[in-house]
């Protein structure tokens, strides 16, 4: 991100589309309990004495959905995420570029406020364009908690492309955008400070260590892991709040205004101000490990085609 060589388009598709399937393949099944703990209200919270039941963490939810689901219950939704893993990516990555070049000034180097800005339009553009369709399906799969050990126990959703023609069948394509404006207030928060986190740090790097071209690997992955951390913490509730209303199911004609305020309101009012916090230890432990992941793979994705003839040369 540092380095404005002139590339082929591809590179960026192909290195930021790897990046991504290792980041899911790796930490998915985080964002599964972590989708489950956001999920789970104090109504579901009652022993078989009829008395409340404490939450449970985010290792007994885990222990919970391999027990009762086997492991591959920790992958629900995974199909999702891969389809649109790739053209997540490629849209983060050079819409980033784009807007780089947009936030900079002819002749200077882009300023911190300019990097800012560029993460932020690129997290609305992939919010919009992939994230929110994806995620509503993967939250609709994560959110079926039943048996896979029972062949009597039948689910609603049988895999990702199922999901997707059900919720378009039975509610409409508007389906796969509820939620879209607080997915895209989450994902424009967290590539702002993604990126520009990782760029601050990376540039210091370089300047601490010219004799490195591409900063090793493990230097990658601590950037990548720091900067990965800080955007849920600052968008938790808004996380938590667009999970609920992504697993509403059915057609309706409440605004997303309405909708957003209504589960908002029952939220704190049922669970607590603490309920807009719930899952946030196994989604920053699912996003900081996955940017890490994402951005070292993407840097020596990206190195070694750019080493390649094709690649070297070829305009952006």
């Amino acid at each position: 991100m540092v380095e404005h060589k002139k590339r082929h388009p591809v590179v960026d598709l192909i290195a930021g589309g790897t990046g991504g399937c290792f980041e899911a393949l790796s930490c998915h099944p985080l964002d599964t309990i972590k989708v489950r703990m956001q999920l789970k209200g104090r109504q579901n919270l009652i022993g078989p004495d009829g008395k409340p039941m404490k939450s449970r963490g985010f290792i007994a939810t885990g222990l919970r959905i391999v027990r009762k689901e086997t492991p591959i219950g920790l992958y629900k939704g995974l199909g999702a995420v891969i389809a649109g893993i790739t053209p997540k990516m490629a849209i983060r990555f050079s819409s980033y570029e784009y807007f780089r070049t947009v936030f900079t000034k002819e002749g200077q180097k882009i300023t911190t406020l300019g990097t800012f800005a560029a993460g932020v339009s690129a997290g609305l553009v992939e919010a919009v364009a992939v994230v929110n369709p994806t995620e509503v399906i993967k939250i609709r799969l994560q959110a079926q908690s039943h048996s896979m050990v029972d062949p009597v126990d039948v689910v609603k959703y049988r895999n990702a492309g199922h999901c997707l023609y059900m919720v378009v069948k039975q509610e409409g394509i508007g389906a796969l955008y509820r939620g879209v404006v607080l997915t895209a207030a989450r994902q424009a928060s967290n590539q702002g400070v993604n990126f520009t986190v990782y760029s601050t740090l990376k540039t210091k790097l370089q300047e601490m260590q010219p004799e490195y071209q591409q900063l090793p690997s493990w230097q990658t992955s601590i950037i990548g892991l720091i900067s990965g951390a800080l955007g849920p913490l600052s968008n938790a509730p808004l996380d938590t709040i667009k999970t609920r209303m992504q697993r509403e199911s059915g057609a309706s004609t409440e605004s997303g205004f309405a909708r957003f305020s209504r589960i908002a309101s029952q939220l704190v009012k049922q669970e607590g101000t603490s309920a807009l916090y719930r899952g946030i230890t196994p989604r920053i432990m699912r996003v900081a490990p996955g940017q890490a992941v994402t951005f070292t793979v993407y840097e020596y994705t990206r190195g070694l085609l750019m080493k390649t003839p094709m690649f070297a040369e070829a305009p952006l």
